[in-house]
């Protein structure tokens, strides 16, 4: 029997490589607008961060979504994610 290869994305936050439905995906959709995705099937450029408040903070004072997204995030993009990942937990 064939082993499914499960597809890997990498943390903007801690740089690690996980398995994709362990990461929230967090995308800029062709119009511009910036939002978290939890299907991880919308259109546009994703990046995705790990589950742990740690790595999003880590990623914020980086700037490593404004870079990934080439354009500035308003901190209500923030916070939305600080709440996904504090009901998640």
């Amino acid at each position: 029997m064939k082993v499914k290869k499960i597809p890997q994305r990498m943390c903007i936050g801690c740089q690690t490589m996980k398995a994709k439905k362990e990461l929230i995906r967090v995308v800029k959709s062709p119009e511009g607008e910036i939002k978290i995705d939890l299907t991880g099937k919308a259109s546009g450029r994703g990046a995705y961060i790990c589950r742990d408040i740690e790595c999003l903070e880590k990623a914020i004072k980086a700037k490593r979504f404004e870079r990934a997204f080439e354009t500035k995030i308003s901190e209500d993009i923030y916070e939305k994610l600080r709440e996904e990942l504090s009901n998640g937990q």
